[in-house]
């Protein structure tokens, strides 16, 4: 939480820290509102990568006020901004892992940007994700031309079955003439592309 507070510029900061955590009300207000009162310029967060400023004021925000409101109500009412931040606060909050439904749905979007805010520099994958929806987000990830090494864990979670998928994915991209994403060998079992 210190590091979300510390990347946004000081005066986003003092905003954040002026919402009552356990105020509901003043929170879902602060949430929808937070691009207009702190803007959407880009910081840097160490080991996470560039957020806007009003995603990162949000995260901040679920992660102090989590026990007044709940991620899935923040994300099911929210626009794509919102959305992004809720994902990306997702590993920062309390037993993180009860939010799994929420993270595999938010794989499922057409959405580059919230689908990038969870597979994307983000450890909650690698930390709760089972297998199979880890190998979906990462065959996703390669599918939408995003690199592959923006997904945090990723040789460690290197398994058999995403190998396999990995070539299967290869070859049909050889088979239509279309070019195979350069970083895909780095899941491929002793292949190349």
């Amino acid at each position: 939480m210190t590091s979300l507070l510390d990347a946004l510029p000081s005066t986003a900061r003092a905003w954040v820290l002026s919402v009552a955590p356990d105020d509901r009300i003043a929170l879902l207000g602060a949430f929808s509102g937070a691009a207009r009162n702190v803007g959407k310029d880009p910081c840097a967060v160490p080991e996470r990568g560039t957020w806007g400023a009003d995603e990162l004021a949000r995260a901040a925000l679920l992660v102090r006020g989590a026990a007044s409101v709940s991620p899935e109500e923040l994300y099911d009412r929210g626009d794509n901004r919102e959305r992004q931040a809720v994902l990306r606060a997702l590993p920062l909050l309390e037993a993180p892992e009860r939010f799994l439904p929420l993270a595999v749905e938010a794989c499922r979007t057409n959405v580059l940007t919230i689908f990038e805010a969870i597979a994307c520099e983000n450890p909650y994958p690698q930390r709760h994700f089972p297998e199979p929806n880890w190998n979906q987000m990462v065959l996703k990830v390669a599918f939408n031309g995003l690199a592959l090494a923006r997904i945090v864990g990723l040789a460690a979670r290197s398994n058999d079955e995403l190998a396999r998928m990995a070539s299967d994915f290869a070859a049909e991209r050889r088979a239509a003439g279309r070019p195979v994403p350069a970083d895909l060998g780095s899941v491929m079992k002793g292949e190349t592309t």
